[in-house]
């Protein structure tokens, strides 16, 4: 593979992760930018894992533990945009295991998605409240825009 194609599929990959970003102007609207002309990169010149931004998705939740296999199928409807049945199957870990912070979480997800602002919010409380030291939870760019971190 040569620079150049890498450059490219690089550059595709990461507009496709970004244009499924929230932009956190909740209840605006916004329209999107134009897309600049792709470039190739040496490696010298592309940025640094810490400087590129993250994506922030649908949790996983450990194996085994009650309320896993329908966070896991929420994820991978999460995923694939389908937020409302995501929104259900992660209600239904939450009620096999009201203590799963990541089915908390990937609801507040589903709910933002879906624009359902204040319970999203109720439920990146509750997911913060159950796992404060998960970096993946309290370092969450979108959980810290809904509950004021």
């Amino acid at each position: 593979m040569n620079q150049r194609s890498f450059g490219l599929g690089l550059l595709f990959l990461m507009m496709l992760v970004w244009s499924g970003c929230d932009s956190g102007e909740y209840g605006k609207e916004t329209k999107p930018e134009p897309k600049a002309e792709s470039t190739t990169m040496s490696p010298a010149e592309a940025p640094s894992m810490a400087e590129t931004p993250q994506v922030e998705g649908a949790l996983m939740a450990m194996a085994g533990v009650a309320g896993a296999a329908e966070n896991e199928e929420g994820v991978n409807h999460f995923q694939q945009g389908h937020w409302d049945v995501a929104q259900e199957h992660f209600s239904k870990a939450i009620a096999a295991n009201a203590d799963l912070p990541e089915a908390h979480y990937n609801l507040a997800l589903a709910l933002d998605k879906l624009g359902n602002h204040g319970d999203a919010t109720n439920h990146f409380k509750k997911a913060l409240k159950l796992a404060p030291a998960d970096p993946l939870i309290a370092g969450s760019q979108i959980l810290q825009a809904h509950v004021g971190g």
